[in-house]
């Protein structure tokens, strides 16, 4: 016997086809990309920085109608893990994106010291990630071989390049013959970028005359300061992040310590006027881009993100966009949304106009070639003072 189903039921069922349909249109029209930013932890505001500039790239591409493939329409979903500035939270982040969000790639994380092990990860998955911020070489080398990574790559330059700048300018530009050098010890990119100027230093003709360091979350930096004071460098060299750059400043200005600090690009952060209470006046420091020199790709980024954040963006935010600019081009360029396609046209870009200038990656590398700025603390700003060509 046959059962006569009602009308009611039949429109049930319809409606939930129908919505069991465009579930899977939806999924179907959605480009998912990662992103792993530094929420929480030492460096929150790396992280803001960088999600801003993601959230405010992603809705440019959708309200432009996303991104076609092949002649369909995609929008851009952006799935954001917050890895609290620490490693193993940066390897759960990537893990998740890859198995659990089959994000298409991933952008971040920024500190070297979560962007390092997430590249593992990433490389062993054959997933892209785009490191906005981690210059510390080991991010895209391979540790056993020592060969770039296949799929990792980053819109930042590395430390090597950065020792060098900072060295040539402590030396030619500030006529430092003599200098000390204080960082974290248990940190990957202030570590890479402390041995490395202090080779340049040297291999130029200088003098370290203190090489001292201190551990993570450490807040007396007494001892350190003493031994520095006592060698009587020309310039302390103090490639730290913008969270202890602030701490340290104050107490070296309170055991009398006059003489000018360089740092790295670790400093950019806004929030390093107000934690170093004037302390780093007149001290300069190597960055990805400079607002107040700003071409007018940067200009409209610029203003763009002031008008919806309500401050200047930072190197960061900047080289975030940027990450997101580069993969954006990657995908319009794919015949399809596998990753390794999308890895390999990233590749191929050689002529990439950024808010941080032009990027091109050289054959079989994910470093990109492009300058960078120094830059001098005045009041409450940066202040471009030169140009450093690769």
């Amino acid at each position: 016997m046959h059962k006569i189903i009602s009308p009611v039921a039949l429109l049930l069922v319809s409606i939930i086809f129908l919505l069991m349909g465009c579930g899977d249109k939806q999924q179907q029209d959605v480009i998912k990309v990662g992103l792993i930013v530094e929420l929480t932890g030492d460096m929150p505001g790396v992280g803001a920085s960088s999600k801003n500039a993601a959230q405010m790239a992603v809705a440019e591409q959708n309200s432009v109608g996303g991104i076609s493939i092949g002649g369909k329409p995609y929008q851009i979903e952006l799935v954001v893990e917050d890895n609290a500035s620490k490693a193993d939270q940066s390897v759960a982040a990537v893990n998740k994106l890859i198995t659990q969000d089959n994000v298409v790639a991933i952008v971040g994380p920024n500190a070297s010291l979560g962007a390092i092990p997430a590249a593992e990860i990433a490389e062993y998955n054959k997933t892209l990630l785009i490191t906005p911020w981690s210059t510390n070489p080991k991010t895209t080398l391979d540790i056993t071989t020592g060969k770039p990574k296949t799929f990792v790559f980053r819109a930042c330059y590395t430390d090597p390049f950065e020792g060098r700048v900072l060295a040539r300018f402590v030396l030619e530009k500030l006529k430092a013959k003599k200098v000390a050098v204080l960082y974290d010890v248990a940190s990957e990119a202030p570590k890479s970028q402390a041995d490395l100027f202090r080779l340049t230093f040297e291999e130029l003709g200088g003098k370290t005359v203190a090489f001292e360091t201190y551990t993570t979350g450490d807040r007396d930096f007494s001892a350190q300061l003493t031994k520095i004071k006592s060698a009587n460098p020309d310039v302390i060299f103090l490639p730290a992040y913008y969270n202890d750059v602030g701490l340290i400043a104050q107490q070296a200005h309170r055991a009398g310590i006059k003489q000018p600090f360089v740092g790295s690009d670790a400093w950019s952060s806004p929030e390093l006027i107000k934690l170093s209470d004037g302390t780093v006046e007149g001290d300069y420091f190597a960055n990805h881009y400079a607002s107040d020199i700003a071409t007018p790709t940067a200009k409209k980024f610029i203003d763009s993100y002031a008008k919806q954040f309500g401050n200047i963006p930072d190197d960061v935010a900047a080289l975030t966009y940027d990450s997101m600019g580069l993969l954006f081009s990657a995908i319009k360029k794919s015949t399809s949304l596998d990753r390794k396609v999308v890895r390999d046209s990233l590749a191929t870009i050689v002529d990439f106009s950024g808010v941080t200038g032009d990027i091109k990656f050289s054959s079989g590398s994910g470093d990109p070639v492009k300058s960078a700025v120094i830059m001098q603390v005045k009041g409450d700003k940066f202040v471009w003072v030169m140009n450093a060509a690769p």
